[in-house]
C-alpha cells in the first residue's frame, strides 16, 4: 500500500466511523514513517470536516457524527503525544464544560474531539461544573474561548450566572465565551451576552475560528 493509499483509506474508514481500523491504519502510518501531522491533516481532518458537511446537508445525523467522532478520538490518542513532541502548534485553547445541574455530555465531548480534530487544545472540566471552576480554569489555562454546553432549559440560566462569575473575577474580556447545547438557540446566547454559538460541532469549529481571528486582529491593530 503506498503512502497516498493509506490516507485514502484512512479517510475513508474515519467517514464510516470504523474505530479498529482507524487505529490500526495509523500506527501503520507511522510506522511506514509518515508523520503524526500527516495523518492528522491529510486524513482525519478532512474526514470530519466531510462528516460536519454532510450533517448540514442532512445526509448524515447525530449518531454518523459520533461514531466518526469517536474513531478519530482513538487515533488521536496515538497522535496527541506525538504531535506535541513536534512542537506542532495549536489553532488555541478551549475550556469546556457542561454547566451546574446539568450532567449531558454527548454534544459536549463531540465538539470537544472536532475541536481537537481542528487543531485546538481543549481542557474538558467535565459536567455539573459550577461558575467558580470555570474561573479557576480560565485563570490557569488562560484560554482563547471558554464553553458552556447545556442540555436542559432548566440549566441554560447557568450561562448568564457563568458569565456574571467571569465579570466579576475581572476576566470577561480576557476569553471569548460560547455557549451551545440541543434547546440553545442563537437569540438566547445573544440575551446572556455570549461571544458565540453554534447548533452543532462542527459549526462550532468555524465560529471558535473566526472568534479568535477576531480578538487576534483586534489586539494587533
Amino acid at each position: 500500500m503506498t503512502n497516498d493509499e493509506l490516507l485514502r483509506q484512512l479517510y475513508d474508514l474515519t467517514l464510516v466511523g470504523n474505530g479498529p481500523a482507524v487505529l490500526e491504519l495509523t500506527t501503520t502510518g507511522l510506522t511506514a514513517g509518515l508523520g503524526p501531522e500527516t495523518l492528522l491533516y491529510e486524513a482525519l481532518i478532512p474526514a470530519l470536516e466531510e462528516v460536519g458537511a454532510r450533517f448540514e446537508r442532512g445526509d448524515f445525523f447525530v449518531p454518523e457524527m459520533l461514531i466518526a467522532g469517536k474513531a478519530m478520538a482513538g487515533a488521536l490518542d496515538v497522535l496527541r503525544p506525538l504531535l506535541a513532541e513536534t512542537g506542532a502548534e495549536s489553532i488555541g485553547t478551549v475550556v469546556m464544560g457542561t454547566v451546574k445541574g446539568d450532567v449531558h455530555d454527548i454534544g459536549k465531548n463531540l465538539v470537544n474531539i472536532m475541536f481537537e480534530g481542528a487543531g485546538f487544545k481543549v481542557i474538558d472540566l467535565g459536567v455539573q461544573v459550577p461558575p467558580e471552576r470555570f474561573v479557576e480554569a480560565i485563570v490557569e489555562h488562560r484560554p482563547d474561548i471558554v464553553g458552556f454546553s447545556a442540555f436542559l432549559t432548566t440549566t441554560m440560566p447557568m450561562f448568564k450566572a457563568n458569565i456574571n462569575a467571569l465579570n466579576k473575577a475581572g476576566l470577561r474580556d480576557q476569553v471569548a465565551v460560547m455557549v451551545g447545547g440541543a434547546p440553545v438557540t442563537q437569540e438566547y446566547a445573544d440575551v446572556v451576552g455570549a461571544d458565540g454559538y453554534a447548533s452543532d460541532a462542527s459549526a462550532a469549529v468555524v465560529r471558535a475560528k473566526e472568534l479568535i481571528a477576531a480578538r487576534r486582529a483586534a489586539v494587533s491593530a
